[in-house]
């Protein structure tokens, strides 16, 4: 299991446009993702599981990736991250 934190830059937080993206690359991959904010969890694969946390700007996440290829998985969804929220 992989864990890391997050706090998300962009100002409208994990909206509609993003939560889709990510929801799309997290579903390219084979580990299973869990996004937590304030004790809340949603499954990075379901859109409806993002939208739910209501993550704002500056809100920390913790991501959780578990699977036999979490390590490259993790870097890929740090990265979307990075380059998207």
């Amino acid at each position: 299991m992989v864990t890391f934190k997050y706090v998300i830059k962009d100002e409208l937080g994990i909206h509609a446009r993003p939560a889709g993206l990510l929801v799309k690359e997290a579903g390219k991959l084979g580990s299973k993702i869990t996004i937590e904010k304030g004790g809340k969890k949603g499954d990075a694969k379901k859109i409806f599981g993002l939208m739910g946390l209501g993550v704002k700007q500056n809100d920390e996440i913790t991501v959780t990736v578990e699977g036999d290829t979490e390590e490259a998985d993790a870097d890929v969804i740090k990265t979307f991250l990075e380059n998207n929220l």
